[in-house]
């Protein structure tokens, strides 16, 4: 490893180290088996998801379709990150290669921001089912359904791009230790010749704007949706409502819960630990709960699952 304490070009950099989570051989061990289990159960889950919307014909509506790529994404965002966690349990080196970690890098935010997108869009589609009943085949075709799933995909894997290019033509000089399970901006910024402070905050206002306008979006969506459904004459009409939008305020909290704590709160070296935490939360355990959300909330994806088990 050719790292001094005088500038090098970030071409001689091999690789970094991914300190990941502490401890020692046996714990190491356990949280392979945890971390295998907890992603086995997230590609079941988010699969399971994907092949009921495919084979049930009425779950063929905008909602549905958006939720399968939803799910779609959940499996690729937790496989940026979980497979290369636990080659890095079993490692002794734990040492990723500066391709590695760009890549890494780069697709851990490209689908963030994907998710992001996601989250607003199905926010959407809410707000029209719910306010514009009548207009909603209307307006939400499957065209429009198309286009807007191809934006988010879109504009997700392009949002970070230009910076994470950036980032990578930096020169890296001293320790390779990144603090972290992943290769984060944050660690990676820390370790160049020289502070970049355009850089630093051209990706702040990236993510607080990426974090924000989607955010923004879902509460104005779901205040229209409260102040339609409270206009609901009976009960039953406004507990049905509130049905098809709990499974998604719930997923939404989740997500921008964490995220927001790890983004928006001011951090600190003495946090890092705490960082890893809710790192690990938004990225690894919600796309585990998001499918049991959605199946023990939805009546057409429970039956359609019940179906699914039984051929």
């Amino acid at each position: 490893m050719n790292i001094s304490n005088t500038p090098n070009t970030s071409s001689t950099i091999t690789g970094f180290i991914l300190l990941g989570l502490p401890c020692s051989r046996e714990e190491q061990i356990l949280l392979f088996v945890l971390f295998s289990v907890i992603y086995l159960l997230t590609l079941m889950g988010n699969g399971s998801i994907i092949c009921a919307v495919r084979w049930d014909q009425r779950l063929h509506t905008p909602m549905y379709i958006l939720l399968a790529n939803f799910s779609f994404l959940e499996i690729w965002y937790v496989t940026s990150t979980v497979p290369n966690m636990l080659a890095n349990f079993l490692s002794d080196t734990k040492v990723i290669s500066f391709s590695g970690c760009f890549l890494q890098f780069y697709f851990f935010f490209s689908l963030g921001s994907t998710e992001c997108f996601f989250l607003a869009i199905m926010a959407f589609d809410r707000y029209l089912a719910i306010c514009w009943p009548l207009h909603y085949p209307t307006i939400m075709t499957g065209r429009l359904c198309t286009n807007l799933v191809i934006s988010c995909w879109v504009f997700g894997f392009l949002w970070f791009l230009i910076p994470i290019i950036i980032i990578s033509q930096m020169s890296f000089c001293g320790s390779r230790i990144i603090d972290h399970f992943l290769c984060d901006p944050g660690p990676l910024l820390a370790l160049t010749c020289t502070r970049a402070p355009a850089i630093e905050l051209t990706s702040s206002t990236l993510s607080s704007l990426l974090l924000f306008i989607p955010f923004f979006f879902i509460v104005v969506s779901y205040a229209l949706v409260l102040r339609a459904v409270l206009r609901v004459p009976s009960a039953a009409g406004r507990r049905k409502a509130f049905s098809t939008c709990g499974s998604h305020l719930a997923v939404v909290s989740l997500f921008y819960g964490s995220v927001m704590v790890m983004y928006v709160s001011p951090t600190s070296e003495r946090e890092a630990g705490m960082q890893k935490m809710v790192t690990l939360f938004y990225s690894v355990v919600t796309p585990l709960i998001n499918p049991i959300i959605y199946s023990l909330r939805n009546k057409d994806m429970k039956h359609a699952m019940k179906t699914l088990l039984r051929t």
